[in-house]
């Protein structure tokens, strides 16, 4: 198996690549464009895990959209199987799945972004191939890697706290803020420590200085995206 090109990293340009997707051709950064973007990986087609997870991602799709997030999503197996998967997927979860999901039977792009599952021996098609590991990228307008997360292949994602990294993340760049353990929207947040307690009192009226390194504040706004 071909080692990831680079070592992917917070911060890090997500590689571009070309792909066939169960929604056609597609090339990855045109398909960010200015958009934000989750990429999350599965290990293979009509597996119960996955099948859960990804009508639980089409449910919340709406959400990621009004949030200017494109979701997609990727298995090691070919287009044609996906599309037969997602009337499984739409049909045991009452879904209705439009995202489009990479087709990676020869594991070229779980390989890029270091996708593959090198711990778990079993973890392997009837090829000997390994499958992909269930791993989760959010990707912002710039093309860079905001959040990486890795689960096991046995366990399922929380689609609600991918979610909330959006908001966190976009509320972040948007406010000079970071967001405390449990953040949800509408919560208290954190001067950012950029921020002096000066240019605070303009910022953010309402501040108050729990400890010189924590400062926290409502956010007055309607809408934190």
């Amino acid at each position: 198996m071909a080692q990831p090109q680079q070592t992917l990293r917070l911060g890090s340009t997500a590689p571009d690549f070309t792909a066939e997707t169960s929604n056609g051709p597609i090339s990855f950064h045109e398909f960010i464009g200015d958009s934000w973007a989750v990429l999350f990986s599965h290990p293979d087609d009509f597996t119960p895990v996955c099948t859960t997870e990804l009508g639980a991602f089409a449910k919340l799709e709406p959400e990621f959209a009004k949030r200017g997030v494109k979701l997609i999503g990727l298995s090691a197996n070919n287009a044609d199987s996906h599309k037969a998967w997602i009337k499984d997927i739409d049909e045991v979860t009452g879904s209705k799945l439009t995202f489009p999901i990479i087709a990676d039977p020869e594991r070229k792009v779980s390989t890029l972004f270091d996708m593959i599952d090198y711990q778990d021996a079993t973890n392997v098609d009837d090829k000997g191939v390994q499958f992909t590991i269930r791993s989760v990228f959010i990707i912002d307008p710039k093309k860079k890697i905001r959040l990486i997360l890795s689960y096991p292949a046995s366990t399922g994602r929380n689609t609600a706290e991918v979610l909330r990294v959006v908001d966190s993340l976009q509320t972040g760049d948007k406010y000079r803020v970071t967001t405390p353990i449990n953040w949800v929207p509408g919560d208290d947040v954190i001067v950012h420590p950029s921020v002096s307690n000066e240019e605070a009192k303009t910022l953010f009226p309402k501040f108050r200085i729990i400890k010189p390194y924590l400062r926290l504040t409502p956010l007055e706004v309607k809408d934190a995206n």
